[in-house]
């Protein structure tokens, strides 16, 4: 297997990597809300998919709220 004959130079390695860049996700405007959520998902804040309702937030926190009772008692 070929081996390199001389080290790289810190230089051009990073030269190599300076396009190794992350990109933020786009984010649009969720019609129930407004809140920023990406695309194609089920907005987080309401539930909401496609102006229908996907998730029910406020049933999954009541159960969350209520194993946790259940667990201090």
């Amino acid at each position: 297997m070929p081996n390199p004959r001389r080290r790289h130079s810190k230089a051009r390695g990073r030269k190599r990597r300076t396009h190794w860049k992350l990109t933020a996700p786009n984010l649009s405007d969720c019609p129930q809300c407004k809140t920023p959520k990406m695309a194609h998902r089920v907005c987080p804040s309401c539930g909401y998919y496609d102006g229908k309702l996907v998730l029910d937030l406020e049933a999954k926190k009541a159960k969350k709220e209520a194993k946790k009772k259940k667990g201090q008692g």
